[in-house]
Formats: structure tokens, sequence, C-alpha cells
């Protein structure tokens, strides 16, 4: 149970902190953070809790992570379901939260509320075709690099920063085309509270990122065979 109250915190800092950022401290005209200050902040939620729950929970916080985890021979399949679940819970706490502060505002409207999408719903206007590809890519890099920043041959202590900044660069890359989801947990959570196309294309932000992982699973468990 622990470990799955330490998956719920975690996820809801996740989405707080990287889609509170991009809700909440984005947009303002000279001083907003832009695309930048959003892909850090999701690196920063990732390196804080790394440090705060690594030790108790393992810090997945991603559904797609511990789907990773579980075929790259790192994590007990008994646990997998529930870790998903309070992965997603803690993920829909934090847009909770989130849509009660940002609601709170005059003339609030809840808009794209930082949801994942494609076509129309692609910040840059990009196809399906290039958000599916984005996506399992964009997850496929993010597992090779939890898979080796945690081996046992890892540099000790370094394995959080190595997470947090790789997360980082992948909203770098993929903000432009889906807002950058590489977490089915982070994707519900936003798509709840936006609905319609939302709802409707959220298939894409778990199938993708599922994918990804399960292939750097398979990846990287082939290259890096030592015990550990």
């Amino acid at each position: 149970m622990k470990k799955l109250i330490s998956e719920f915190i975690g996820t809801l800092w996740l989405v707080l902190g990287g889609c509170g950022s991009a809700v909440l401290a984005a947009g303002y005209p000279e001083l907003g953070i832009g695309f930048v200050g959003v892909a850090l902040a999701f690196g920063l939620t990732v390196v804080t809790m790394a440090y705060a729950i690594g030790h108790i929970s393992g810090c997945h916080l991603n559904p797609a992570v511990s789907i990773g985890l579980w075929i790259g021979g790192r994590f007990d399949k008994k646990e997998l379901i529930p870790y998903i679940i309070a992965q997603v819970l803690g993920g829909i706490a934090g847009a909770g939260i989130l849509y009660l502060i940002a609601s709170g505002k005059s003339g609030f409207e809840i808009g794209g509320f930082a949801a994942n999408g494609f076509g129309e719903h692609s910040p840059g206007g990009y196809s399906m075709l290039s958000a599916l590809i984005t996506e399992i890519v964009m997850t496929f890099m993010f597992l090779i690099i939890i898979l080796g920043a945690t081996h046992s041959k890892a540099p000790k202590g370094f394995a959080g920063l190595a997470i947090g900044l790789g997360l980082t660069l992948i909203h770098l890359i993929s903000i432009p085309v889906t807002n950058t989801s590489v977490n089915p947990a982070r994707s519900t959570s936003q798509a709840i509270f936006v609905g319609d196309w939302a709802l409707g294309q959220l298939w894409l932000f778990w199938v993708a990122p599922i994918v990804g992982a399960i292939l750097a699973g398979i990846v990287y468990k082939y290259i890096s065979s030592e015990k550990e």
C-alpha cells in the first residue's frame, strides 16, 4: 500500500507540476515560460519525485514505465495493475487540483487544458500518423534511458537526473506534435476534464506509449543481458 500511495502522490505531482505549468504559466505575453519552461517543469517533477519516493515505489509515475520495466525484467507482474490504477487516480487528482486553481480566475474557459491531441488538436497541426510515431519513439527512448540509468552497473545516485533530463528533452522535441504524452495516466487525467475530442483521441496516448515501452523493454533486455 505504501508503494501505491507513493505512486499516487508522485503522479499527482507530475500532472500538477507539468500540466499546471502549461495551463497557468505558459501563456503570459513576454513573461510566460513557453515550451521550454513546460518541458523543464515536467522534467523537474520527475527529478524531485525520483529522490522523494524512488526508494519506496521506484517512482514510475507512468503506466508505460511500469509496463516497460516489467517487460525488461525489472518489475513484478503482480504489482502491474495496482501501480497503473494508482498512477491514473493520482493523475486525475492532480488534474482536479489544477482545475480548481485555474477555474478561480474570472472568465475561465477550460480550452485544451494541456490535453494531448493530434490533427487540429495538435499544437503544430500534426497528423495522427505523426503523433503515433512521435509517441512510440519518444516513449521507447524514455524507457531506454530509465532502464539504463537504473541498471546495477550504472553510476549510482544519478538516475533521477538522467531520467528527468531525458523527459525534458522529450518534451522539447514533441510538445509541438502532441503536447507530449509518453504517459497514459497524464493523458487520461487531462482528457477527463476536457471531454469531447480529448476523450475521442485518448486511445492513441495509451496505445503508442505502451507499444514504445514494450519495444524498449525487449530491446534493452537483449542489449544489456548482464545479471543485475
